[in-house]
């Protein structure tokens, strides 16, 4: 009688039949998320930094920094760059 806990060699799946999807976020995607992230904890250290409620830095700057970078990483997350092919096609008409 054949043991049941024997590993079976398992052949890789035929690579003809399989479609290969670019990644859905690009370097500059990346790039942008990054600094956004970047000017959040700028932000958030400055606030600390000044220790002050109604300080120049948490009352002017911080507020406008930070939704700023909010929205940088949404449009970073939304943003797709031209395709080549799709260039080509308006120049032609």
């Amino acid at each position: 009688m054949k043991s049941l806990t024997k590993n079976k060699r398992v052949k890789p799946a035929d690579k003809k039949g399989l479609k290969q999807t670019a990644m859905p976020l690009g370097v500059i995607n990346y790039s942008m998320i990054a600094l956004g992230v970047l000017v959040i904890a700028g932000s958030y250290a400055g606030m600390y930094l000044e220790k002050e409620v109604n300080g120049f830095f948490s009352l002017f700057i911080a507020p406008f920094a930070l939704v700023s970078a909010y929205v940088g990483i949404a449009f970073a997350v939304l943003y797709r760059r031209k395709s080549a092919e799709s260039n080509r096609n308006r120049s032609n008409k």
